[in-house]
């Protein structure tokens, strides 16, 4: 079971470096592309990549990565991206490779994909980031539970269920679940019942749908559903910022989720 933070409110990770064990994956948050002055860009949220703004980013997600938490990128969002990178690929993808080979602690880019595109766009980036980057890459997608819940369109306009399908499908090592006002065992239950595999299937919440006096039932959740699947995916929040059910110290959640789980893991055993 993966334990997983998107991080967009760059707060700092002193606390959670403390018990980085407690983490699977940090999705930094989130990259877009665009133009400036007529010249194209790759900005991390609302500042270009080397702004000293992320200088602390940086150095703290190296320190995670040496510790063995797999560091990603997050690209898309409500913010947009993938417009303007299929409206002239030739010229943004290369900003983005650039982006991967300069920081090579950063293992994969999870593709949030909140505005139309065409499906052959999408296998066409996961292609070119498997040719350019290999097969251990990590891709994952950031659908809302609806999209996989039933086999209809998306945020993205396309069919989730006919990506996973075609070739390029093998290379999403999983899906990042927007269950957003919807976390619970039987959506995920819907979602495997649809035909993926619960190892494919992590789990999102968003940070303001649980408090210090609600959070015990999301792990009840959580808890109920790794006993019920061996091969449970995981869990993520929705952002490290505000990480429930401590305000004053997000990276409880963390250690909530993985030592109620294995707790019940040492049982089953």
């Amino acid at each position: 079971m993966k334990t997983i933070y998107y991080y967009q409110t760059f707060v700092g990770l002193n606390k959670l470096l403390t018990h980085i064990e407690d983490i699977d994956v940090i999705i930094i948050s989130s990259l877009h592309f665009g133009k400036e002055d007529n010249l194209p860009y790759i900005h991390l949220n609302d500042n270009k990549l080397d702004d000293k703004i992320f200088n602390n980013l940086w150095l703290e997600t190296h320190k995670a990565a040496v510790q063995n938490t797999t560091i990603m990128l997050m690209m898309g969002g409500a913010g947009g991206a993938y417009n303007e990178l299929f409206s002239d690929f030739k010229t943004y993808y290369p900003l983005l490779k650039k982006l991967l080979y300069d920081k090579p602690w950063i293992r994969g880019i999870d593709l949030d994909i909140e505005e139309k595109v065409k499906i052959q766009n999408v296998q066409l980036l996961i292609n070119q980031l498997i040719s350019d980057f290999g097969e251990s890459f990590i891709i994952t997608m950031a659908p809302v539970a609806s999209s996989l819940m039933t086999d209809g369109g998306s945020m993205g306009g396309f069919n989730y269920k006919k990506l996973y399908n075609s070739k390029e499908g093998k290379y999403i090592k999983w899906f990042n679940t927007q269950c957003y006002n919807s976390f619970s065992v039987d959506t995920y239950n819907t979602i495997i019942k649809n035909g993926y595999p619960p190892e494919k299937i992590i789990m999102g919440m968003e940070s303001g749908q649980f408090n210090k006096n609600n959070f015990n039932e999301a792990i009840e959740i959580v808890k109920e559903l790794n006993n019920k699947y061996n091969n449970f995916g995981g869990v993520y929040d929705w952002e490290y910022l505000n990480a429930p059910p401590n305000k004053d110290d997000p990276s409880i959640w963390a250690m909530l989720m993985r030592t109620n789980t294995l707790k019940l893991k040492l049982k089953k055993k």
